[in-house]
């Protein structure tokens, strides 16, 4: 099973940024395609953005132009940029190994909850 510790969430006010990372504890990452996912509360998760191991880029509808992922393969990281934050993305953000779409590992790390509020 691969391990993900994700980090740099936080509070933030409506328009501000902030930049995840998600550490992924494999030695082949740089084969996987990654995923972002969030959960807000009562809702479903949902899936942010994907980056594949050639690193081209997908992102949600919600999202587009607002949000950057990328990764750096010898750091076995994947990187969220969130700009221009609203309320509505407040919500516990994940990452895991991309599978078509559906997350690689039954094994969630804890991850990193951004709330984005004035």
């Amino acid at each position: 099973q691969v391990q993900f510790v994700e980090s740099g969430g936080g509070l933030v006010q409506p328009g501000g940024s902030l930049r995840l990372s998600c550490a992924a504890s494999t030695s082949i990452f740089s084969i996987y395609a990654m995923v972002w996912y969030r959960r807000a509360p009562g809702m479903q998760r949902e899936l942010v953005a994907t980056i594949t191991s050639g690193g081209k880029t997908n992102y949600a509808d919600s999202v587009k132009g607002r949000f950057t992922i990328s990764r750096d393969n010898a750091k076995n990281t994947v990187y969220l940029q969130m700009n221009s934050l609203k309320p509505e993305d407040t919500a516990v953000y994940y990452c895991n190994v991309d599978l078509n779409g559906r997350p690689g590992f039954d094994s969630w790390g804890q991850g990193t909850q951004v709330t984005v509020s004035s």
